[in-house]
């Protein structure tokens, strides 16, 4: 026996299909008007720019004007707030007494900024503790090499701010992120100070360390040691408050090997301990 539900189902699916296909038509029909709605705006908007010259003006300078706009925020050099974490520099004032007035006369003597020197001394300063060498020593050496410009290079790869043959020392610079560390002027100063405090060591002298520092091929490396020395001599004399022309005359002596031993003072480990033959043999560079 047929179901009795059945005809009002069929009849319900025909009303169904019949208000699907109203719709359709509907929305073609809007979408049909709405199209040529929107042409007839078009013309008559062409129309009216064409009869009105003011309007195409003012139009063409909005136009512009925004395209303008647009190129000039895809040109836009977006900024970048995490750059200040790698600023190299130092207020003159936080420094002790000592440092700001290295710290001032290197400044004023190879015309750098004073804050990027003031962070220097204050390293210097810091790892010259730790490694028990002069720090003014230390700032002398990178003095001579690259008078502070931090992207020096040699002809023969010695690179950075103490000009450290970067393929000789590698293994030094892998933890401070590998070779292009010897750019980064606090991770140069650290390397350097390293490889000066092995030469030194090797040499038993400062005097001798810096003729294996500056490895000297065709000479006795002597016209470079009378620089540092002159540099060192004059730096001590105005950490000591002295009064000192950039050029002053310093009578060489003999200076001490190290600095005097800290012993509460915490130990660097890559400063402190002893390289092998292979990494603290000459330093082959040009000055």
């Amino acid at each position: 026996m047929p179901a009795p539900n059945l005809p009002r189902l069929s009849g319900a699916l025909q009303t169904t299909r019949t208000a699907l296909k109203d719709v359709a038509q509907g929305f073609v029909s809007v979408t049909h008007n709405g199209m040529a709605l929107l042409g007839l705006l078009l013309a008559a908007s062409l129309v009216l720019l064409v009869s009105q010259p003011q309007l195409r003006d003012s139009a063409e300078r909005q136009l512009f004007g925004w395209l303008m706009e647009r190129q000039s925020a895809s040109a836009e050099i977006p900024a970048d707030p995490s750059a200040i974490d790698r600023v190299t520099a130092a207020d003159l004032q936080d420094l002790p007494r000592q440092q700001a007035q290295v710290a001032d006369w290197l400044s004023r003597k190879y015309r750098v900024a004073k804050e990027p020197i003031a962070a220097l001394v204050a390293e210097a300063y810091e790892v010259g503790v730790r490694a028990r060498l002069d720090p003014t020593l230390i700032l002398a050496v990178m003095a001579i090499e690259s008078r502070f410009n931090p992207f020096a290079a040699s002809p023969v790869g010695a690179q950075g701010l103490m000009q450290v043959m970067t393929r000789v020392h590698a293994d030094k610079y892998e933890d401070f992120g590998g070779q292009w560390a010897a750019f980064d002027p606090l991770s140069n100063l650290r390397v350097g100070a390293q490889v000066l405090q092995g030469t030194i060591r090797q040499a038993g002298s400062v005097e001798g360390g810096l003729r294996l520092y500056v490895g000297a091929i065709t000479s006795d490396g002597q016209d470079y040691i009378d620089k540092v020395l002159s540099e060192h001599g004059r730096l001590q004399r105005v950490a000591q408050g002295q009064r000192v022309a950039f050029t002053a005359h310093q009578r060489r002596t003999a200076a001490p090997a190290t600095a005097p031993a800290a012993p509460n003072l915490p130990h660097d480990s890559d400063l402190e301990a002893e390289a092998a033959p292979s990494q603290i043999g000459p330093v082959a560079k040009t000055s």
